[in-house]
């Protein structure tokens, strides 16, 4: 094994750096969860979640991003769920998306992931398998774990050991569990918590779902992102901020299109792209008036919104 010096070690990051360690920077990007089994590594990966475009139906979201021209889809397990209440197989919502020439790379999520006691491990971890082989089964290459219940003492080494047990679980449906922070927790609510837990974890299929409304909301800096390689990040949340509400009062609710709001984007792209990150970039919102819209309308509106935040970062475009 080489040695990694310790500029080497901040900039590769947590569960990256053993990538680094291992064959250096190559391999890293072959192990890269996004851009590295893709034909377009020269421009970014565009998603959008299905959240953005409530209150339709999966085949309808489905349809807005493919005709839209987005490239990947997030779900969330309900929908899942609610798939198989129809009386359809999951296996056939894999296929859909596919035949619509999308990839379902994240569902949402593993939510209470992390029983703060040993006692409540097999009952919770078994709700968590049946999530994991329901995404697993529709084809979604991660599944989303929100390290909760939520509680201000949890500490970054044991949510880590938990990480890790997940990770493992995930390898019995063949799916790769991501950690997902959300800024308006007590637990892990920034970039850089995240990424401890991703790292003390010492599983090479850790990785983070980021968000940049949580980065914001969580109280961190969005300059932390050009300290960890791209290959860290399963897929990065794309939204925006208005100057009002300050953050520690803003709802999901508020959420904006990218470069309707305050946030730091184009910087966020560059440092990203610098990094190897490629994507997906994926749009998410919660907010109503976009709700009250045709979702092929949300969808069009939301890719030309990124795009023109990528051309003003000047790469991926």
């Amino acid at each position: 094994m080489s040695k990694l010096s310790r500029r080497d070690w901040l900039k590769a990051g947590g569960a990256a750096a053993a990538m680094l360690a291992a064959g250096g920077a190559q391999a890293a990007a072959e192990e890269t969860p996004n851009a590295g089994d893709s034909p377009k590594k020269n421009r970014w990966l565009l998603g959008i979640n299905s959240a953005t475009i409530r209150p339709a139906n999966v085949e309808t979201k489905i349809a807005a991003a493919s005709k839209a021209g987005y490239d990947t889809i997030e779900l969330w397990n309900g929908e899942l769920a609610e798939w198989e209440r129809g009386g359809k197989t999951l296996e056939d919502l894999g296929k859909r998306i596919k035949d619509s020439g999308l990839v379902l790379v994240n569902v949402i999520g593993l939510w209470d992931s992390m029983p703060p006691n040993d006692a409540d491990k097999p009952k919770t971890y078994e709700r968590l398998k049946v999530s994991m082989a329901q995404a697993a089964k529709a084809g979604a290459r991660h599944i989303a774990a929100i390290p909760t219940p939520n509680r201000p003492d949890m500490n970054l080494l044991w949510a880590a050991r938990r990480y890790a047990e997940l990770i493992d679980l995930g390898k019995e449906s063949g799916i790769r569990v991501a950690v997902e922070f959300v800024g308006f927790t007590q637990t892990v609510h920034t970039l850089g918590q995240a990424a401890c837990v991703a790292s003390e974890a010492d599983r090479p299929e850790a990785c983070l779902v980021a968000d940049t409304f949580h980065v914001w909301r969580g109280g961190g800096n969005f300059g932390a992102a050009k300290f960890f390689s791209g290959s860290l990040f399963a897929v990065w949340h794309f939204n925006d901020v208005p100057a009002q509400p300050e953050r520690s009062k803003l709802n999901d609710s508020d959420r904006i299109y990218p470069g309707d709001g305050i946030l730091p984007l184009p910087q966020l792209l560059k440092d990203l792209w610098a990094n190897g990150f490629r994507g997906p970039l994926s749009l998410e919102l919660f907010n109503n008036a976009e709700y009250r819209k045709d979702p092929a309308e949300v969808a069009k509106t939301g890719i030309e919104k990124m795009r023109a935040v990528i051309a003003k970062a000047g790469v991926g475009a």
